[in-house]
C-alpha cells in the first residue's frame, strides 16, 4: 500500500476514509489508478466527478473492459454524471467486448445532458401542481409514498431520469413538504385500518358441514422475471448461443443436496422453480447438488424423486453435479491456467483464519505450472485429506467473505453414491453450483436469501471463466411457527431417537405431512397463498393446517369414532334389535352415495358430551336432558351409573323418543354396538406441535430440551363397523372430532387400525392443548 496513493485519491474528492479503505483493497486500488489515467485526471478533479470515477472503477461492467477509458474520458467532460452512469453500465453489460456504436451510446444513455437543479425544481413543481396529483397529496399528506412518487416523476418526465438521484428524491422532499406544511400530530396517527367482517349468525353450527374458517394470506411481492432473452449480463455471442441451446424457453432447477428427506421449505421452492417454469412452458431440472459423498446416499435421492413426483412436479430431466465432475475438473485446469486457482496446502482452520483477517496464504502466487501439477496429484490421490485444496484466487480484501478465495476442490477418499470411486477429489458448492448452472443453461437461477452474499462469487467465477452467466434471483425462505427446518436438527431428531424416523407425522419433512395425512394439493395451495417475497417472516402454521383443511373438507368421506367412550344403554330399546340407519357418506357431496351404520341398546359417545350439571350454552347430554344422536333419534338422560370410588360416570341409561318429537340444538356422534359383536377398537395417535416455542430456531444448543413430550398421545377409541377394512393413506373426517388418515402400521386383518390426526376440526389458534376437546354440535 502506497501513501501516494492515498493522496491522489484524496484529489479526486474523496473522504479520507473512503480514500484509505481503497488504498487497503488492492484490487479496487489497481483499478481506480487505471481508471484516474484513463480519465487524464492525475492531478486531481471536483467531488461530483471523482464520485463517479470512483463508480466506475469499482462497478464498471467486466465483461466490457476495453470500453471503459472512454467511459472515463466521458465522465471526466461531465458528459456522464452521477444521474445516468448506471444506465452506462447496463447499457455496456448488453454490448460487452463488441465494437460500441457511439452515437447510440449516448443517445441511449443521456450522455452530456446536463439536468439543472433549476430544472429539476421546475419539472417537480409542474409535476406536483397537478390538480389530481395534488389533492390526492393533501388527502394522504405524510403518508404519501415518496418512492412511488417518485417513480411516477420519472415516467412522465423523460429527461428527469439523467437528473442526479440524491438532488433529485433532495428536491423532491422539499416541495412536498412546502406544500403540507409542518408535520402535525395527526399525521403521526397510522390510518385506519378497514372494519374487520361481523362475526358469523351462524357461528355455532357443526364445523363438519361448514367450510374451514378462512385465514387471511400475508402479503407477498409478485416476482417479475426477465425474459431469457433479456439477459444483459451477457456478451451477444454467449447470449446468441444459449438462446441456440433451449430456444429462448425458460430454464429452471431444483437442486436439493441429498443429505437429507426435503422438507415443507423445499415444496415452496419447487412451487416457485417448477411452476414457474410451467407458466411460461420452459422447463425445469431436478439436479441433485451430490459434490459431499460422506453425507449422501441412496436412501436420500430415492426419498427426493418420490416426493417431487408426489407433489406433482414432472422434472424434464434428472442430473446430478456428479455427471459433470469430468467436465468440472477440466473448469479447474482452466481455472489454474488463467491465473485464477492455487493449490494450497494450510489446514482448514488456517484457511478459515486468514479468510476471516484477509490474509492471503503463502501458496497464492505458485507458478502456474507448479499448480497444474499439484492440482494433478491431488486427483491422482497422491495427498492425504486436508493436505491440499484448490482454492479459487479471487479477493482476499474484499468485504464480502465469499470472496476470499474460496475452496474449489478438497481431497475426500469416501465413494459416492453415483460415481462410487471414481475420484478423490470432489468440487465444493461454490465451485459447482454455478457452474452446472452455467452448463445446463439455466436462464432463472432461484434460492433462498441466505445465498445472496455468494451471488458476487457465482458471477465473478463464471465470467473468469467466459462462461454464460444466469440470472440470480434470491427470495425469502420459509419459516413456520413451532417448526425447524434445519436438517442437521432434523438429522439430530431421528438419529436421537426422538421421532420415530424421517416419516414421523410430527416431522415437518413432506414424507412426514404425507403420514400424517396431508395432500400434495393442500401443500401447493399453501405454497400458492403464502407467495413468494424477498421480506423475511415467520408465518403461522395454521395457515398450513387451514390449507388441509379446506382441501379434506371436500374429499374425506365422514365417519363416526369416539375417542373416549361412555356407555349409555337404551332402556326402552329391545335387547337384541339392531337398526341399520342410512347415512351419508359426505353432505356435501349427494353423489358419493350413503352407508349403512347399526343403532342398537348399546352406545357409546363422548366422555365429553356428557355433563352431571347442566349449563346454559353447553349443548351435549345432562340428567333429565335430550340430545340428537346424529342422523338418529332423540335421546333423554334418565339415570347415571357412577364408580363407587371416584364417582365418575361410568354408564348412562337413557330413553329413546324415535319420533323426535322435540327439535333440539344438541347433536352428538355416536358408535352403538351390534349385539354378539364387539365394537370395533382403533388406535388414535393425536398429533401437537413438536416444539413449546412458537420459533425454536432462535434456540442455541438448548433447543432439544424444547420438544414437547405430550406432541404425540396415543390413546384407544372405537369406530363404526364401516371402518375395519381401511386402507393405508385413506383419509377421513371424524365426525365433530377432526380429519385422519389410516396410518402405514395398520393391519386390518390382524385387527390393528390405526389413525394419525391429520388436523382438527378447528382452528387452533396456535394454542397447543393436552388433550383433544370438542363440544356438541347444534343440530340444523
Amino acid at each position: 500500500m502506497s501513501e501516494g496513493n492515498v493522496h491522489l485519491f484524496l484529489s479526486l474528492g474523496l473522504t479520507e476514509k473512503v480514500a484509505v479503505d481503497t488504498n487497503k483493497n488492492a484490487k479496487l486500488s489497481a483499478e481506480l489508478l487505471e481508471v484516474i489515467k484513463e480519465a487524464g485526471v492525475g492531478g486531481g478533479c471536483d467531488k461530483i466527478v471523482g464520485n463517479v470515477l470512483y463508480n466506475v472503477a469499482a462497478k464498471f461492467p467486466p465483461n466490457a473492459l476495453r470500453h471503459r477509458a472512454y467511459v472515463s474520458q466521458l465522465v471526466a467532460q461531465r458528459k456522464i454524471t452521477a444521474g445516468n452512469v448506471q444506465h452506462a453500465f447496463d447499457y455496456l453489460k448488453k454490448i460487452g467486448h463488441e465494437d460500441l456504436d457511439k452515437e447510440a451510446f449516448e443517445r441511449e444513455c443521456g450522455v452530456g445532458i446536463v439536468v439543472t437543479l433549476e430544472e429539476i425544481s421546475s419539472t417537480i413543481h409542474r409535476f406536483l401542481s397537478e390538480p389530481a396529483r395534488l389533492a390526492e397529496l393533501n388527502a394522504k399528506r405524510y403518508h404519501t409514498n415518496i418512492g412511488s412518487l417518485l417513480g411516477q416523476l420519472k415516467g412522465a418526465n423523460v429527461n428527469i431520469r439523467w437528473a442526479d438521484g440524491k438532488e433529485l428524491l433532495d428536491e423532491l422532499n422539499r416541495q412536498v413538504q412546502a406544500i403540507l406544511g409542518p408535520r402535525t400530530a395527526a399525521d403521526d396517527v397510522e390510518p385506519p385500518k378497514k372494519a374487520a367482517a361481523a362475526p358469523s349468525e351462524n357461528k355455532e353450527k357443526a364445523a363438519a358441514n361448514k367450510a374451514p374458517t378462512e385465514v387471511e394470506p400475508p402479503a407477498v411481492e409478485e416476482p417479475r422475471f426477465p425474459d431469457p432473452s433479456e439477459n444483459i449480463q451477457n456478451t451477444h455471442e454467449l447470449l446468441r448461443e444459449h438462446l441456440a441451446a433451449t430456444g429462448g424457453l425458460v430454464y429452471t432447477r431444483f437442486p436439493p443436496e441429498p443429505n437429507g428427506y426435503l422438507h415443507i421449505g423445499h415444496a415452496k421452492a419447487m412451487h416457485l422453480v417448477f411452476g414457474y417454469a410451467n407458466q411460461l412452458n420452459g422447463k425445469c431440472y431436478l439436479r441433485f447438488d451430490d459434490t459431499n459423498p460422506e453425507k449422501e446416499n441412496q436412501e436420500y435421492i430415492d426419498n427426493i424423486i418420490e416426493n417431487v413426483n408426489w407433489m406433482g412436479h414432472k422434472p424434464w430431466k434428472v442430473t446430478y453435479s456428479s455427471h459433470y465432475f469430468p467436465k468440472l475438473y477440466e473448469l479447474g485446469v482452466e481455472l489454474i491456467k488463467r491465473g485464477k486457482a492455487y493449490v494450497d496446502h494450510q489446514t482448514p482452520e488456517e484457511i478459515k483464519e486468514s479468510r476471516r483477517t484477509k490474509q492471503e496464504s503463502p501458496y497464492r502466487n505458485r507458478p502456474i505450472e507448479e499448480n497444474l501439477r499439484l492440482f494433478e496429484d491431488m486427483r491422482k490421490g497422491k495427498f492425504e485429506e486436508g493436505a491440499a485444496t484448490l482454492r479459487m484466487k479471487a479477493d482476499m480484501q474484499s468485504n464480502n467473505p465469499n470472496m476470499r478465495d474460496l475452496v474449489a476442490f478438497r481431497i475426500k477418499f469416501h465413494p459416492h453414491p453415483i460415481s462410487g470411486d471414481q475420484w478423490c477429489v470432489y468440487p465444493s458448492y461454490d465451485f459447482t453450483h454455478c457452474l452446472v448452472d452455467s452448463l445446463e443453461n439455466i436462464t432463472h437461477s432461484l434460492c433462498t436469501l441466505e445465498f445472496e452474499s455468494r451471488r458476487e462469487s457465482y458471477n465473478w467465477l463464471i465470467d473468469v471463466l467466459g462462461m454464460y452467466r444466469p440470472v440470480v434471483w434470491e427470495y425469502a425462505r420459509l419459516q413456520l411457527t413451532y417448526t425447524l427446518l434445519s436438517k442437521r436438527k432434523l438429522i439430530q431428531l431421528v438419529n436421537g431417537g426422538y421421532v420415530r424416523g424421517w416419516d414421523d407425522p410430527r416431522m415437518p419433512t413432506i414424507t412426514g405431512y404425507r403420514r400424517r395425512g396431508y395432500t400434495p394439493e393442500s401443500i401447493n395451495n399453501f405454497c400458492k397463498l403464502i407467495g413468494v417475497t424477498r421480506t423475511n417472516s415467520v408465518l403461522p402454521h395454521s395457515l398450513l393446517e387451514e390449507s388441509l383443511r379446506t382441501d379434506l373438507n371436500v374429499k374425506a368421506l365422514r365417519r363416526f369414532c369416539v375417542l373416549n367412550p361412555l356407555k349409555i344403554t337404551i332402556t326402552n330399546w329391545p335387547e337384541n334389535e339392531v337398526e341399520w340407519k342410512d347415512v351419508i357418506n359426505h353432505p356435501l357431496d349427494p353423489s358419493k352415495g350413503t352407508r349403512k351404520v347399526p343403532l342398537s341398546r348399546t352406545v357409546y359417545i363422548e366422555q365429553s358430551d356428557f355433563r352431571l350439571v347442566d349449563e346454559k350454552d353447553y349443548y351435549g347430554l345432562a340428567p333429565g336432558k335430550e340430545v340428537l344422536l346424529k342422523y338418529s333419534y332423540n335421546i333423554r338422560c334418565v339415570d347415571v351409573v357412577k364408580d363407587k370410588e371416584t364417582g365418575k360416570p361410568i354408564e348412562l341409561l337413557c330413553t329413546v323418543d324415535k319420533n323426535n318429537t322435540n327439535k333440539l340444538k344438541g347433536v352428538i356422534h355416536w358408535v352403538a354396538e351390534v349385539p354378539g359383536t364387539p365394537v370395533l377398537p382403533v388406535e388414535l395417535r393425536l398429533y401437537d406441535y413438536m416444539f413449546k416455542s412458537t420459533q425454536p430456531w432462535e434456540l442455541a444448543d438448548d433447543w432439544i430440551s424444547d420438544l414437547r413430550k405430550d406432541s404425540e398421545i396415543i390413546i384407544k377409541g372405537i369406530a363404526e363397523p364401516e371402518l375395519k377394512n381401511v386402507k393405508p393413506n385413506e383419509k377421513f373426517q371424524f365426525e365433530r372430532v377432526g380429519y385422519f388418515c389410516v396410518d402405514l402400521d395398520t393391519n386390518a386383518e390382524k385387527g390393528l387400525i390405526v389413525f394419525n390426526r391429520s388436523v382438527s376440526l378447528k382452528e387452533s389458534k396456535e394454542k397447543p392443548t393436552e388433550k383433544p376437546k370438542q363440544g356438541p354440535s347444534k343440530s340444523k
